[in-house]
């Protein structure tokens, strides 16, 4: 049954044998009321509603037994208020079985509904590979619900001639219309990576198709419906990361051999995409300047959503990637870095979060022209 890969507290188990305990405690105390009763069909529909078939199977059967033996020992068996009692525990007793085998028909038909939410996130959200151009990558992706699966948090890794260029984007909104603009957002980046010269026209690009897709929507998620992303791109030959903010919370970037952790911040943090409806981004206001920064081999950049960045504790403290990722470091590589920032922000937390959450670490592991050398922030470097 599908209860059984549930993994309840010990006490929920022992829950439905001490209620029958006391019901029949209470019932040979005061044969003639049945004050007990109301603990024994609790007994029944608890265990029912959250163990095994065979534990609700024995509860039953320890329900009947218990009443028949005090029926014996009262002298009520075969009167009619003995008859009665053995009716209403066994009635008791298929009641629970009844509630198990309906919870475990909804468990396999939720267990079908995470299936296809898991193919769905995997086409959506593939795995990107662990290597790609001398760089390695790590990802994970949270959703704020567990059973949920997907939402509206997005990344991508596209190897193009003009370097390793990836995407790490958050949409506003939930359900199907935030999955959808991510199917959108990840389909015109995979595309457009490969032919715009330049992060910007990259982004501009993914203005353009947003607002083609956003045309059939209406007004309230068109003015509504704008994505936060951040667009890096790793030159070949250079030590060096460009990157291109539009809205998003700004990269992580874990030192060479050390616990030393850095925001990196937009000197100019663009407009999200999908603001082209409001008359800004690529239809007015033009976008802030890539900015480069220097990436040598040994070093991790983290790319995060903000639901690592607004993640709360018990006293409503935002969790803070350099506070949190400095004593634990250093990592080996970045999959051991995405999964220390994992499962600190869930130490942070102590329970579910608000939002989705998705993590994508790069890491140089290779040599590289220029390593080590300062580059100016802003400065755009020759290709």
């Amino acid at each position: 049954m599908a209860q059984k890969s549930v993994r309840w507290p010990p006490y929920v188990r022992v829950a439905p044998w001490l209620l029958i305990v006391g019901g029949l405690v209470w019932n040979s105390l005061d044969p003639s009321d049945y004050w007990g009763d109301p603990l024994l069909a609790a007994a029944a529909v608890l265990s029912g509603a959250l163990l095994t078939l065979r534990d609700t199977l024995a509860v039953g059967v320890a329900n009947v037994t218990g009443i028949l033996v005090l029926s014996l020992r009262d002298g009520s068996l075969g009167t009619q208020d003995g008859y009665l009692e053995l009716v209403n525990t066994a009635f008791a007793a298929v009641l629970g079985v009844g509630v198990n085998l309906v919870v475990a028909r909804h468990g396999r038909r939720l267990a079908r509904v995470r299936s296809v939410a898991e193919a769905a996130q995997r086409a959506v959200l593939p795995e990107p590979p662990r290597w790609v151009a001398g760089l390695e990558v790590a990802a994970c992706y949270r959703a704020a619900q567990d059973e949920a699966l997907i939402g509206g948090d997005a990344y991508a890794l596209q190897d193009t001639p003009y370097g390793v260029r990836v995407l790490i984007a958050d949409v506003r909104g939930k359900g199907l219309h935030a999955v959808g603009a991510v199917s959108v957002l990840l389909g015109a980046f995979r595309e457009d990576a490969h032919r715009e010269p330049d992060l910007a026209a990259l982004a501009d690009a993914l203005e353009r198709t947003l607002a083609r897709e956003s045309a059939a929507l209406g007004e309230e998620l068109r003015l509504e419906g704008f994505i936060t992303a951040l667009l890096v791109e790793f030159p070949p030959g250079e030590a060096v990361a460009r990157t291109l903010d539009c809205g998003h919370p700004g990269p992580y970037l874990l030192g060479d051999g050390g616990p030393t952790v850095s925001r990196w911040d937009a000197a100019d943090p663009g407009l999200p995409l999908g603001m082209g409806v409001l008359g800004v981004g690529v239809l007015g206001v033009a976008r802030p300047e890539v900015e480069t920064r220097a990436f040598p081999p040994g070093c991790t950049l983290l790319l995060v959503t903000d639901g690592v960045t607004e993640a709360r504790d018990a006293a409503g403290e935002f969790y803070d990637p350099v506070q949190g990722l400095a004593p634990l470091g250093p990592f080996a590589g970045p999959r051991e870095a995405v999964d220390a920032l994992v499962a600190d922000v869930a130490r942070w937390t102590g329970g579910p979060r608000d939002d989705d959450m998705a993590v994508l670490a790069v890491s140089r592991r290779g040599d590289a022209t220029g390593a080590g050398e300062p580059v100016r922030a802003g400065a755009e470097s020759d290709r």
